[in-house]
């Protein structure tokens, strides 16, 4: 009886032991600490905007084909209403298409996202990497935008060293 007590008390001490190799990191934050990922937002975010105005600049055009289109109605021929008709949907689905070709998932804007951000994000997470195995640590959580994180104990916090070190590497 003795002995299952002790070997129960061991496998709960080393439950708690081995619960202890973990780390928290706000991954966000740790992002916006880098030049670099802050420099390559704003980027995106021009050519967004960029993208957008083309973008808008076609679905304006297929209004006012419309708005020409609804306004000449009444004088048009059954032949030339369907004419009208047919280029007005052909306008309307080449744009779709070239906001899918620029915003899509395969679009440009994710291509050129995927090209600047993702050397920014191999060395975040070889960062982290390197420091959780520095310390010991068996798992590193991410706090940010987690809505299932309720609690976090400081002393397991470990965002602002993974930033030092980040800090230090340039």
């Amino acid at each position: 009886m003795k002995r299952l007590i002790l070997v129960a008390a061991a496998i709960l001490t080393a439950g708690v032991l081995s619960a202890q190799n973990y780390i928290i990191v706000n991954s966000e934050k740790i992002f916006k600490s880098v030049d670099a990922y802050n420099t390559a937002i704003e980027q995106l975010d021009s050519l967004a905007k960029q993208y957008q105005g083309q973008v808008d600049a076609r679905f304006n055009e297929v209004e006012t084909l419309y708005n020409n289109y609804q306004y000449q109605k009444a004088s048009l021929s059954s032949a030339s209403r369907q004419a009208r008709e047919n280029e007005i949907l052909t306008k309307e689905k080449e744009a779709q298409e070239y906001q899918e070709s620029l915003f899509g998932k395969e679009g440009t804007l994710m291509k050129k996202r995927i090209e600047m951000i993702s050397p920014i994000q191999k060395r975040i997470f070889a960062q982290i990497e390197a420091y959780a195995k520095e310390v010991g640590a068996d798992l590193v959580l991410d706090s940010s935008n987690n809505p299932t994180l309720l609690y976090n104990n400081p002393a397991v916090e470990h965002t602002q060293q993974v930033i030092d070190r980040l800090k230090e590497q340039k």
